[in-house]
């Protein structure tokens, strides 16, 4: 059975893997590039499913298939960004369990790359190798990247997987040492068909939603997922101009009052793409844009979203 049978619209990337497996030629480290929800993800857990198990008998690869699906293999390592509270790291989920919210998002800390170095120093406990996957390398500073960059030097008997969206957000050197797999977006047959067979097909009677996720179905549900946390009275208000500089102001701060920060940011890429689709107005995607800039800049969300607001009153005069 082909490991990688789930994965759709990335031969390229497949072939490529599965003949480093075949030919025995395992590079220390890759580099899976692309944009998120395309398949990295996914390629990276088949890839490490063909080098955990590689010359296992029936029984042991059954049984190591089983750790890996539940994520109890030893030596697999997956280092995700964290946020941090009173010395404890928390990653995106594990904060969202216990409530936590922060204003800056998660990365990769120093600390977690001292931990994949203290992991690397031990031998493999049952496969033949360590893998280890650093997702999201590309929110590492430069400590933690100086810091990994020692690894990647003398790997030992273990193979990395840096996933980022292009060799441009990492260091030159650390991409200098990693064989480079590029991820492409899904042609709009893929991308139709994978949100078919995962029960997402209501997904395609949101147009905007299509152009948000530009090839990508992870994009495409987490939009998905997005659009339902918005009230819909909301929503149908911001599909029309204010009126008035008074229900421009009101609606900035139901914007702000309802929303948290990054659902702002997503409601920004989807009023770009409505607007587009309904008024083709340059200048009022350079607003929006000019919205988002603010928010990431961390300028008063309820200031960037009355600035906005008003501009789009202005422009429908």
């Amino acid at each position: 059975m082909n490991a990688f049978q789930g994965l759709l619209g990335q031969e390229t990337a497949v072939e490529l893997l599965l003949r480093a497996v075949e030919l025995q030629r395992i590079a220390p480290a890759y580099l899976f590039c692309g944009s998120s929800g395309i398949g990295r993800t996914i390629a990276a857990r088949s890839f490490i499913q063909l080098l955990l198990t590689s010359g296992l008998s029936p029984e042991k690869i059954a049984l190591a298939t089983k750790k890996l699906q539940t994520g109890n293999h030893p030596d697999l390592l997956w280092v995700e960004p964290t946020y941090q509270k009173a010395g404890e790291l928390y990653t995106a989920k594990q904060a969202a369990e216990k409530g936590l919210q922060y204003k800056t998002p998660p990365k990769i800390r120093i600390e977690q790359i001292r931990n994949l170095t203290q992991f690397l120093n031990r031998p493999a406990l049952e496969a033949s190798r360590q893998v280890v996957v650093i997702d999201d390398a590309q929110t590492m500073a430069e400590a933690p990247a100086n810091a990994l960059l020692k690894t990647l030097e003398e790997p030992g008997n273990a193979t990395l997987i840096l996933i980022a969206p292009d060799t441009d957000s990492l260091l030159t050197t650390l991409v200098s040492r990693c064989q480079k797999i590029q991820f492409y977006p899904l042609s709009s047959a893929n991308l139709t068909t994978i949100l078919k067979l995962n029960g997402h097909e209501a997904i395609l009677e949101y147009p905007e939603l299509i152009t948000i996720a530009q090839g990508s179905p992870g994009k495409a549900i987490a939009s998905w997922q997005q659009l339902q946390s918005i009230p819909d009275e909301l929503l149908q208000r911001l599909k029309r101009s204010p009126k008035t500089p008074l229900e421009a102001l009101n609606l900035a701060q139901t914007i702000t009052s309802e929303l948290d920060g990054q659902t702002q940011l997503w409601l920004i890429d989807y009023l770009q793409s409505y607007y587009w689709r309904s008024q083709q107005q340059v200048k009022l995607m350079d607003t929006w844009e000019k919205t988002r800039q603010c928010l990431l800049r961390y300028v008063q969300p309820r200031l960037a979203w009355e600035c906005a607001l008003l501009e789009l009153l202005r422009q429908s005069k």
